[in-house]
């Protein structure tokens, strides 16, 4: 077997094994899923051994597939950062930037600030997942994410990208018509709601709220539950019940009265946006530039403030 063809069929493996689906690891790899299943079963019949285990819900490697993973992944991801690292050689800096974020952060934020710089460098391209839990960057290959800053792991390098955020229990005004307006979080049991699911835990949301130093966490009856927060805030609008999640998310719906927030008070700012990254992974030009490009945004609007 040729050197670079056990190359690209390691690879293969690389991206199957962290993936643990054919079907996501073909789309990554830009082959077809058949193709891709054929590649490592040659693998596994020239290595005379049992790399991955298959069933109808996906792959999972076995023993020594872990083991093959473990030794030969970083060295792989040391030669990706290291041609990445090439681009700095070129007239303008290349390659993917992965940002794994909510839509509400695309949107408001990481488009708007990152705008200029997709213009003025054709060759940067940027990928963003949209997930509502926490992902493991590292383990996930995604260059950032994107969180609040108060729920930030100690290894990570943060910046902020945006000003402080608060929550906000919003409702339609038909809704409102119909509904007593709730005086303080514990009147939501009386009320429909709309919540999310987050992946991660699979759990509902726990409502938190403040007032005074005084917090409360209230499981609401959902009525409806979303998993995507634009589908929640159509909800609200339409009149399906209180919903309950940054005020940005709901902001122009609020300022056209669309939407009218409830338990102001009990909704304090907290620490807004940061983008997070591993603090001893050397950074590609693309990404750095991309981060600088957040950083310079953010003290420029902190400046008009």
């Amino acid at each position: 077997m040729p050197r670079t063809s056990e190359f690209n069929n390691l690879l293969a493996f690389i991206v199957v094994a962290r993936e643990r689906n054919f079907t996501r690891a073909a789309a990554q790899l830009g082959v077809s899923q058949s193709a891709l299943s054929h590649t490592m079963r040659g693998l596994e019949e020239k290595l005379g051994v049992r790399l991955l285990t298959r069933t109808t819900r996906g792959v999972t490697p076995t023993d020594a597939g872990e083991r093959l993973l473990t030794n030969i992944g970083p060295y792989y991801d040391g030669i990706e950062s290291e041609l990445a690292a090439l681009s700095s050689f070129r007239d303008k800096p290349a390659g993917t930037v992965r940002i794994t974020c909510s839509d509400a952060v695309i949107k408001t934020t990481l488009l708007p600030k990152l705008l200029p710089l997709l213009q003025e460098y054709p060759d940067i391209k940027l990928e963003f997942d949209v997930n509502y839990g926490f992902r493991d960057i590292v383990a996930d290959r995604f260059d950032a994410g994107v969180r609040f800053g108060e729920t930030l792991d100690k290894d990570m390098i943060a910046i902020p990208i945006g000003s402080d955020l608060r929550m906000a229990a919003v409702a339609s005004p038909s809704y409102l018509a119909r509904n007593p307006i709730p005086k303080t979080p514990h009147d939501l049991k009386n009320h429909r709601c709309i919540n999310i699911r987050f992946p991660t835990y699979g759990g509902l949301y726990s409502w938190e709220f403040e007032k005074r130093g005084r917090k409360l966490n209230i499981r609401v009856d959902a009525q409806l539950i979303i998993n995507s927060t634009p589908h929640i805030v159509d909800a609200a609008v339409g009149g399906l019940g209180i919903a309950y999640l940054p005020e940005i998310e709901f902001s122009p719906h609020i300022e056209e009265g669309r939407l009218i927030r409830v338990l102001k008070e009990w909704c304090p700012p907290f620490s807004g946006y940061h983008l997070y990254y591993p603090s001893r992974r050397q950074p590609s030009p693309a990404f750095a530039l991309v981060v600088d490009a957040l950083r310079m945004a953010n003290r420029s609007a902190s400046n008009h403030q």
